[in-house]
């Protein structure tokens, strides 16, 4: 080819090239338009859905608290750790840091964050101090984050552990009243959608995409200060005798509200260590057979068949009975007494011997009038009903024994309901734990009869009786001692529950008390020596507490004139 032809062909080849450049330009300015104006929308919500995510609003549950506003239980803000594996592992030397802080093994911390490498989220530690979330803050280490949670707190700790509950690390009610009312004090968690970069940082907040509803409160019958004062007077008693457990209920006679309830050993629901068998409330799922406190409702139901008056006479010599192979015997020989001298000595042999006049269905009947055999309806979880057998499975002796509370079993709450009904003239209310419930009372027994039954009572706190340590300065009290041995494998074994049952003050009844402690190893086990005490410091305070004024004027008139000069 020329010299010619070569510069010619140079040149066209110059122009191509150019040309393809501007072609390839004006290509990429043209998809450069389409994608900036054209494709704006669809690209920026394929950007976003790589690192669009919607976060969990926490919500603050309900708070619990007592009859005057005092709060039980309350939700707290605090800051729980997770990590990013996929970030974390990139700074491994740093991972020593936050084990450090948080207490743990750096090995084992390690060895989990590797096994969920492929993961994007870890929880490290739950319901951090505000210490701790301050000092892994401050380290900035990265993949590490903290993220807001909410801590259940109890004011109360121990004292109405067993009546509250606690909740678990997701704050869901477990035991006790945070587990029966979960769905009400629980409230719905809220969403967000955020921006987050590679990191899991939050860069952008987008929307809000559901509200979080806060939890409902819940006001108890509980009084704070009485439920304080029987934990106090029920643990010192435990202590004192060396019981394995016990417990106290404290009834509002008039509306049927719990004002208290207390039980030991008790646990911290602030720190939950203890076991299952420490954390259930005794008085409401234990049973017991109740001994000597039923006495006054075999009286009752004899009042009822018209077979006795308070004054009928009945002879409980030689201080025993022989009943189809079984001694029924007392505390020694009462010799004559009248109904009302076996409720005062608290009589087997002359409380049998009047059962057994009784027709079974008669007796049976007036039992479960008065709730026994039946939960009483509060919604607490594991409540039970005890065990009341049908009357046609009774045996004459198994009739004698259920009229002094063996051969069956109660929980102290029903004991409370019982006892309540005898306090208000014949209504039974349906014991509540929430205030402003409905439990409307129903009549199941004539109230000249309960009367009767609670002139009965006031005879046993006397000098006379069995209860005389249940006695209350310038207040007249009605109550009844109970002592029953515990049934074993091999029988009823050298072991007792020792309780009282009672209200006042008793011209006008306004509270009930029941105190039961279980397993007495000092020395001392009857019920008139360890639960009387008890029922006396409880009713005591409550009524100081409440300013329910003084109804033994006679006695107070004179303590005044023996202290003048």
């Amino acid at each position: 080819m020329s010299e010619r032809g070569q510069r010619t062909f140079a040149i066209s080849r110059l122009y191509a090239l150019i040309g393809l450049f501007v072609l390839a330009s004006v290509a990429l300015v043209a998809r450069a338009i389409q994608l900036q104006v054209m494709e704006t929308e669809f690209l920026q919500g394929q950007g976003e859905a790589r690192f669009l995510r919607e976060v969990e609003l926490p919500t603050t549950r309900g708070v619990i608290s007592d009859r005057n506003g005092e709060p039980l239980a309350v939700s707290t803000p605090v800051d729980s750790v997770w990590v990013n594996p996929q970030d974390l592992l990139q700074v491994p030397e740093r991972i020593a840091e936050l084990a450090a802080v948080l207490n743990a093994d750096a090995e084992d911390m390690e060895r989990k964050i590797t096994q969920r490498a492929s993961r994007e989220f870890v929880w490290m530690k739950r319901r951090l101090h505000p210490g701790i979330a301050a000092e892994i803050r401050e380290l900035a280490i990265p993949g590490v984050h903290l993220q807001k949670e909410y801590r259940r707190f109890y004011p109360a700790g121990e004292v109405a552990a067993h009546l509250i509950g606690f909740t678990n690390v997701d704050d869901i009610g477990q035991e006790g009243l945070e587990l029966a009312y979960n769905d009400w004090l629980q409230g719905v968690p809220g969403s967000k959608r955020v921006i987050k970069d590679r990191k899991g940082r939050t860069v952008e907040e987008i929307e809000l995409v559901r509200k979080p509803e806060p939890g409902k409160d819940l006001s108890l019958t509980i009084d704070r200060r009485l439920q304080y004062l029987a934990y106090r007077e029920l643990k010192r008693s435990v202590l004192e005798h060396g019981a394995s457990s016990g417990s106290v209920v404290l009834l509002d006679a008039d509306s049927g509200e719990v004002l208290a309830m207390a039980n030991q050993p008790s646990y911290n629901p602030n720190h939950i260590d203890a076991t299952s068998d420490g954390r259930r409330n005794r008085a409401l799922t234990d049973v017991f057979e109740p001994g000597s406190v039923m006495k006054p409702f075999a009286v009752l139901s004899l009042l009822e068949n018209e077979l006795v008056t308070p004054t009928t006479p009945v002879d409980t010599n030689p201080g025993y009975v022989y009943m189809s192979g079984y001694t029924i015997k007392d505390h020694r020989n009462y010799g004559l007494l009248d109904v009302t001298g076996i409720i005062t000595k608290s009589s087997n042999v002359g409380i049998s011997q009047l059962a057994l006049q009784l027709p079974p269905e008669q007796m049976w009947d007036t039992y479960t009038r008065v709730g026994f055999g039946e939960a009483t309806g509060t919604g607490f979880p594991g409540e039970s009903a005890g065990v009341l057998r049908n009357h046609r499975r009774w045996r004459p002796v198994e009739q004698a024994t259920i009229s002094y509370g063996y051969g069956m079993s109660v929980t102290v709450l029903q004991l409370a309901q019982a006892f309540a009904v005898l306090a208000d003239e014949g209504r039974l209310r349906q014991p509540s734990l929430v205030l402003g419930a409905q439990n409307p009372p129903i009549s199941v027994t004539d109230p000249v009869l309960a009367r009767q039954v609670a002139d009965m009572l006031e005879t046993v706190p006397t000098t006379i009786g069995t209860g005389k340590q249940a006695r209350v300065a310038n207040y007249r009290v009605a109550g009844k001692t109970g002592t029953s041995r515990k049934a074993s494998a091999a029988g009823y074994a050298s072991r007792y529950v020792a309780s009282f049952a009672g209200f006042a003050p008793a011209s006008d009844p306004r509270l009930v008390v029941i105190a039961v402690v279980n397993d007495p190893s000092e020395g001392k086990f009857y019920g008139g020596d360890v639960a009387a005490p008890l029922f006396s410091n409880v009713m005591a305070g409550a009524l100081r507490l409440m300013n329910i004024a003084p109804d033994d004027y006679v006695d107070a008139i004179a303590r005044a004139e023996g202290a003048a000069p």
